[in-house]
């Protein structure tokens, strides 16, 4: 007779990732999500979310219906730069 147990683990907080820009800012909202600031207004322009997939991490642009209380999917991208270029450019 075996014994089979299931584990579940709880998602674990990613560190900060890293931008080259220097025009826009993370602040940590979540464990896997962070708001997307412009450093001199201060304007929040988004959320990058992170998301592990089989090949490696995703990177979401994500924007806050305030309306609805969603997020609206701005794109889905293999690095963080591409995902705040997306953020500061639509």
């Amino acid at each position: 007779m075996t014994d089979t147990r299931t584990t579940v683990t709880m998602p674990q907080p990613f560190a900060t990732p890293r931008i080259t820009s220097t025009r826009e800012v993370l602040v940590r909202a979540a464990d896997q999500l962070w708001r997307v600031q412009d450093k001199a207004s201060g304007r929040v322009l988004g959320h990058l979310r992170t998301r592990v997939e089989p090949l490696g991490l995703r990177y979401r642009a994500e924007r806050l219906q305030l309306a609805t209380g969603a997020f609206r999917l701005i794109g889905e991208f293999w690095g963080p730069d591409d995902a705040v270029s997306a953020l500061r450019h639509s």
